[in-house]
């Protein structure tokens, strides 16, 4: 058995149904609120988007909303400005080129304003159950250094290094589980390597606890 095989059979025993914390009940939901999750936690997306989708209920509704009003509604995520013009943007440009729906490869994704690979591997696995390629968020950029599947930094190389080693079909999933073990036990700082379920196989181990 592969060091990956190892870790995703432990992770599996740990995290046997992860799912994604961002709320959402339909694909252009799950877009805004990935959009939205930048340099923002998934607590505060969740509540800012409650009020949010109540006021804004269809790709119409954001592409004809207006700006300054939509940046006020976003603001408490941080660098709305953006958020909102991406958003704006992208619900016009799903209007018009993708007749009113969120297009379900990663080439469409790309082509929306502000939708990088990471965002597009979030909406194409979360919304639609398709594997194209891994989410690096700073937890898995973060734990796949420590867990010594990658020895870069940049997360597409990231994302590149985790695909080659794993089954395409695991890729979505593997992405969620190591967010939440990143959140609950791999922190950034003072990780909880003892309470960790891949403290045995971990290469990092010593690095934090010398004498454990």
């Amino acid at each position: 058995m592969s060091d990956v095989d190892k870790v995703l059979a432990l992770l599996k025993k740990k995290h046997p149904h992860p799912a994604i914390a961002l709320e959402s009940v339909n694909p252009f939901e799950m877009l805004v609120a990935t959009i939205l999750s930048a340099q923002c936690t998934d607590k505060r997306v969740n509540v800012v988007t409650k009020s949010l989708f109540k006021k804004y209920r269809t790709v119409k509704d954001f592409a004809q909303s207006d700006i300054k009003e939509l940046e006020q509604d976003i603001r408490s995520t941080g660098f709305y400005r953006n958020k909102a013009r991406h958003i704006s943007a992208s619900a016009k440009m799903i209007l018009k080129d993708f007749g009113g729906r969120v297009p379900r490869s990663m080439a469409g994704l790309l082509t929306l304003p502000g939708v990088a690979r990471k965002t597009a591997n979030v909406v194409l696995y979360n919304a639609f159950g398709t594997n194209e390629g891994i989410a690096v968020d700073t937890h898995v950029a973060r734990l796949s250094q420590r867990l010594g599947l990658t020895k870069n930094s940049n997360p597409v190389a990231i994302e590149q290094d985790l695909m080659k080693v794993l089954n395409k079909k695991e890729w979505g999933a593997f992405s969620l589980r190591l967010i939440q073990l990143g959140r609950q036990t791999c922190v950034a700082r003072n990780p909880q390597c003892k309470n960790c379920v891949l403290q045995k196989i971990c290469p990092s181990k010593k690095i934090f606890f010398p004498n454990g």
